[in-house]
């Protein structure tokens, strides 16, 4: 087997296809949460922070940015915040689940069988059953 061959059916497998759409979704997808959080959500916290430059705070001689690492850590807090709310708060909203059917089969009183409901004898043991209560009135 040649070896364009085996790249073209390693490429064109559906879970390759599947990761390369996912990878896309992806890319845009942060580019929306990128945009919510510095235009919506970071003009807030910057209320809350304190003012002037606190991300250029560096201590020691050795000029450790601990500024740099806490706004890092701040960033990410707040996109794992946003993230979370968005997809898991309004996935539930998109996705309403709808009623499971209601059942075609009931159980026989004396031998645990699943019969149909309109059943008037079981077939496994032969059992004669009662009727199903009528729910119209």
């Amino acid at each position: 087997m040649s070896v364009l061959s085996e790249f073209k059916q390693f490429a064109l497998k559906g879970n390759v296809v599947d990761l390369a759409v996912a990878v896309v979704i992806g890319n845009a997808f942060t580019a929306i949460v990128n945009a919510v959080v510095s235009d919506l959500v970071m003009p807030v916290v910057g209320l809350v922070l304190p003012g002037g430059d606190w991300r250029e705070v560096t201590v020691t001689p050795l000029q450790l940015r601990v500024g740099h690492l806490l706004g890092a850590m701040l960033d990410f807090l707040i996109i794992a915040l946003v993230l979370f709310l968005v997809v898991v708060k309004m996935s539930k909203l998109w996705s309403r689940k709808e009623a499971p059917p209601p059942p075609s089969t009931r159980v026989c009183p004396e031998c645990r069988e699943a019969i149909p409901l309109e059943a008037r004898r079981c077939r496994a043991c032969t059992s004669v059953l009662e009727p199903l209560a009528s729910t119209s009135a």
